[in-house]
């Protein structure tokens, strides 16, 4: 049977994905059009001509995979729960410790963009939009009187500082941390932040009462 015909836009995410696969099992330098064309079976000319080089490729492919972190960011802390649970949520998941991103991946990205400047502003973006998004929920707690901050873009900063090279440690030297170390760290890096105790922020949220449902003991 024939390919099924995509869509522009499917075609174009369709070869964003297979690059993000190449890149983290052969690395940018190393990825050639060839390679993301024979996984999915299509001819290079196709790739090149949704992407005219394999500069511009990666450097979308990198774009697409930011967009898709920041969707999953928005969503945890979009959620109606309390500013600390959203932001314990949100760390948990970004720390290397948890379901995030291909930590591999960003630190591939991270050295390349050192000489591609399409992909460091990629890379830019991305990390201004989420000190953002933290530094909002921050504020919100601070207003809500959950926690004290003086100042959530600072603390935000902080945190994106600490996980990354965090992450660092953990992918690229395996075993200097365990990871239980790390969850241990990340959740006092967030309680320090917040003024809190490490016990709050480490503590697992009691289960929600439903309505006429009998009060937990």
């Amino acid at each position: 049977m024939g390919r099924v015909r995509l869509s522009v836009a499917q075609r174009r995410e369709e070869l964003l994905r297979a690059a993000l696969e190449q890149i983290s099992a052969r690395g940018v330098a190393a990825l050639r059009i060839a390679d993301v064309a024979a996984a999915l079976g299509v001819s290079n000319a196709l790739v090149l001509y949704h992407f005219s080089t394999k500069e511009k490729l990666v450097a979308a492919a990198f774009a697409h995979a930011a967009q898709d972190d920041l969707a999953h960011l928005r969503k945890l802390l979009g959620r109606r729960t309390s500013a600390l649970r959203r932001l314990r949520a949100a760390v948990r998941w970004y720390a290397p410790t948890g379901q995030a991103k291909g930590w591999r991946l960003w630190i591939e990205g991270w050295a390349v963009a050192l000489r591609e400047p399409a992909l460091r502003d990629v890379a830019r973006d991305l990390d201004r939009q989420w000190k953002a998004e933290i530094a909002g929920v921050i504020a919100e707690g601070v207003a809500a009187g959950e926690f004290r901050c003086a100042d959530p873009d600072g603390a935000a900063l902080r945190l994106t500082a600490f996980l990354d090279g965090l992450a660092v440690q953990l992918t690229s030297y395996a075993g200097t941390v365990s990871r239980a170390r790390a969850r241990e760290w990340t959740d006092e890096a967030l309680a320090r932040e917040l003024g809190l105790d490490r016990e709050a922020v480490s503590a697992r949220p009691a289960p929600p009462v439903r309505p006429g449902s009998p009060a937990p003991r």
